[in-house]
């Protein structure tokens, strides 16, 4: 969440672009995305040297020695932000239209891979020298800014402002998760090095990336130290998909800048026949568009089997069970609705959960989340494939505060839920005495099916309420004429010091 200076920064920089001549919102943000990538890449490089020095083990900069661009050989280091960004505004946009955009496009050795698949049709659309030197110039600062603030995710956090600024923001349901909250259901889940994890609608791939980091930082032994399980994550473990090429970009480099040589992200409809993904992930964490309805000849036909629906967030649901292995996890965002609609669909899909595979948790967000893009009440589910059922007692958590105000400002407060949510969820033997009173509680899997598979928490939740005493009413009335009386006294004091 970024606010204040940061706003006005990128404004400012928005603000070059449109002065500058480029109008289109996403041209905007596809061109700063670029700009990003290239100051992160030399940050990245820096960064993966040093780790790699502190660990004993080789690296090769992407900098290093001479680089091949077209026919001509030139120094790598020609090619850093920290090098260029010094340059005179002419000799900096010949070095980054001629060289340094066409390195970035050819990055990645493997022509196959996500990377070079979504930056092959990447066009340099800057127009001239000045303006180039000015954007340079206010990254550098919004950079600094940044680092002064602490954020962990820079990126995603201009990305957000930015796409704030589109017009059908919220109604394509392109508006980025919080990055908060991605970490939270990254935590609960706590990612193994063997997991193979999806988002089938992964956007910018922030869950993907939270994941990375989340092994990064947890289990960095267990998968940078062993051979297999590092090949495992540069090339197999991350799959993504989305339906608009812009985010497939800026997800391929946000995977690479954090560590990721060659994440699997595609091109696809995860809802339609082209998905053919089946009991093939152990891990999926998503929070699928909620853009209403589709038509069903563009939906798979084995997903309508599971809940014949036009909705996307319940064919979602019935996707990720398919797509899962027995055994695979999923935490997944879902509109409210979902817990409660009395449609057959709706039913249908909660039953699914219940009966057939083991659901586990039901989070309940306010619905001050996803301001100032969206509205709507949330909830995360957490469910384990089984295929033969297992739910018995199910979570519920009413989460209250998740550390930003529920207004449009979301400024940071002190009220946060999501460190006692993480700590309750790994250790749910304790939670077995608690009331229905309480933030919360188990539900025996007996009652949710005599509800008609109600997840609703209020459905549940007891309210207690404390008996309040008052005085006898001929005590208040009393009480009330002594008042009056008080009052006309000094009323009368009031006109007598007037001289009325």
């Amino acid at each position: 969440m970024i606010t204040g200076e940061l706003k006005n920064k990128i404004d400012s920089i928005w603000e070059i672009f449109w002065t500058g001549g480029l109008t289109n919102p996403l041209d905007v943000i596809e061109q700063m995305t670029y700009m990003m990538f290239i100051h992160d890449l030399d940050d990245s490089d820096n960064l993966r040297a040093k780790e790699a020095a502190m660990l004993g083990l080789p690296y090769q900069s992407i900098f290093a020695d001479e680089v091949q661009i077209g026919d001509r050989t030139i120094a790598g280091n020609q090619l850093k932000w920290s090098i260029f960004h010094d340059f005179p505004a002419a000799k900096m946009y010949s070095v980054v239209q001629e060289w340094v955009f066409p390195f970035i496009k050819n990055l990645h050795g493997d022509k196959n891979s996500a990377y070079a698949k979504y930056m092959g049709d990447a066009i340099f659309k800057i127009p001239t020298p000045l303006m180039l030197d000015k954007i340079v110039t206010s990254m550098d600062t919004l950079y600094a800014q940044m680092v002064q603030v602490k954020s962990s995710d820079i990126r995603g956090d201009v990305y957000e402002y930015l796409l704030s600024k589109l017009s059908n923001a919220g109604v394509n349901g392109q508006f980025r998760t919080p990055r908060h909250i991605i970490r939270m259901m990254v935590d609960l889940m706590e990612p193994e090095p063997d997991e193979v994890i999806c988002d089938p609608a992964c956007g910018t791939s922030g869950f993907l990336v939270a994941a990375s980091e989340y092994l990064k930082d947890n289990r960095k032994e267990d998968v940078f130290f062993n051979r297999q399980n590092k090949d495992h994550y540069m090339n197999h473990m991350f799959h993504g998909f989305d339906m608009d090429r812009t985010m497939l970009r800026i997800g391929a480099m946000n995977m690479m800048t954090h560590g990721v040589d060659n994440p699997f992200i595609e091109y696809r409809d995860s809802l339609s026949d082209q998905n053919p993904d089946r009991e093939k992930y152990s891990l999926i964490l998503s929070n699928p568009p909620f853009k209403g309805s589709l038509d069903y000849d563009t939906v798979s036909t084995d997903l309508l089997k599971v809940c014949k629906t036009k909705k996307t967030e319940l064919l979602f649901l019935a996707l990720f069970v398919r797509m899962l292995k027995v055994g695979g996890r999923c935490a997944c965002i879902v509109p409210d609705g979902v817990l409660f609609g009395s449609s057959t669909a709706h039913k249908a899909i909660r039953k699914e959960l219940i009966e057939n595979q083991r659901l586990q948790a039901v989070i309940s967000m306010p619905s001050g989340v996803f301001k100032p893009y969206a509205g709507v009440s949330t909830a995360i589910l957490i469910f384990t494939k089984t295929g033969h059922g297992g739910t018995d007692n199910v979570w519920f958590y009413d989460m209250k505060a998740d550390g930003f105000s529920l207004d449009d400002k979301r400024s940071e407060v002190k009220e946060n839920d999501i460190p006692d949510i993480i700590k309750r969820f790994h250790n749910l033997d304790g939670e077995t005495e608690r009331k229905r009173t309480e933030q919360s509680f188990f539900v025996p899997k007996q009652e949710i099916v005599d509800n008609d598979y109600d997840l609703s928490i209020n459905k549940y939740k007891q309210t207690e309420y404390v008996a309040v005493e008052y005085p006898p009413t001929q005590e208040i009335m009393a009480d009330l004429r002594e008042i009056e009386m008080k009052i006309g006294e000094e009323m009368d004091e009031l006109e007598r010091l007037l001289g009325l």
